[in-house]
């Protein structure tokens, strides 16, 4: 297993899907499921560059706090660069097996697309539960890259690039199991909802085309994946958005909890 690299260059690419309409559309989702109120203090594990983070500032108000934390610094740099207009927002360097907060020190705790990247998910759970107040919650969102539908001319092709794809998270398939996990770090779920992402035409901005170039990158060069490999699949699906014949769509799936 081999992470993605979240440098000056890494975070610049991530800002960029950020800010794309479907993952816009997942951060309302998630705002609107996790339900931040004014005073409330709430946690971001794994804040990434920050959009969350300032969102969660706008909805809690001068006299909440928003906590975000990220190991990496480029992140954390862009992170408070976004929110450098909410004073109530602290960013701090740390991940997710060693929360460097208080027992039950937050309202609220959100990570998006964090837990996957996670190789100990029982230790992290309980760490979320440790710093979540008795009567607050939790919201994860994570990805399980069995749902992707990429039409592709080469499907054996398609395949083996996404099989070493996996290969970026510790369990690409983290969602099937999390009911259960949470159950066991005393989490009760209290909602289970899944946030859908369709791009059923090619456009420069949605988020599968802008992660073409991300899965190339960790790809190319890994477990037999050539260069011309590589090219082949970016290309048939330029072609595909050429012809008008692309569609793309990937489940994220949410969960609410409270602690026991």
């Amino acid at each position: 297993m081999a992470m993605l690299d979240f440098d000056d260059e890494g975070t610049r690419l991530i800002e960029l899907v950020y800010r794309s309409p479907d993952v816009v559309e997942q951060r309302a989702r998630t705002l609107a499921l996790l339900a931040p109120r004014p005073g409330e203090t709430i946690l971001d594990v794994g804040s990434g560059p920050g959009f969350l983070l300032a969102s969660l500032a706008e909805a809690v108000g001068p006299e909440g706090r928003v906590h975000g934390v990220d190991p990496s610094r480029a992140m954390n740099a862009a992170a408070r660069t976004r929110t450098v207009g909410f004073p109530w927002v602290r960013v701090d360097e740390g991940d997710a097996l060693a929360l460097p907060y208080a027992d039950g020190a937050f309202d609220a705790a959100v990570a998006t697309q964090v837990y996957e990247y996670v190789a100990d998910i029982p230790a992290a759970l309980a760490e979320l539960r440790r710093v979540v107040r008795p009567g607050g919650r939790v919201l994860l969102l994570d990805t399980d890259w069995d749902s992707v539908v990429w039409h592709t001319a080469d499907r054996e092709r398609h395949r083996r690039i996404m099989a070493v794809w996996d290969g970026h998270l510790a369990d690409p398939h983290l969602p099937c199991t999390l009911p259960g996990e949470l159950r066991r770090a005393g989490l009760r779920l209290t909602e289970r909802t899944v946030v859908p992402i369709f791009n059923p035409v090619w456009d420069p901005e949605s988020f599968s085309v802008l992660t073409i170039g991300t899965i190339s990158s960790y790809v190319r060069g890994r477990d037999g994946i050539t260069d011309a490999d590589v090219d082949a699949w970016a290309a048939d699906l330029r072609a595909r958005g050429a012809d008008d014949d692309y569609l793309f769509s990937i489940n994220r799936y949410c969960f609410v909890a409270v602690p026991e």
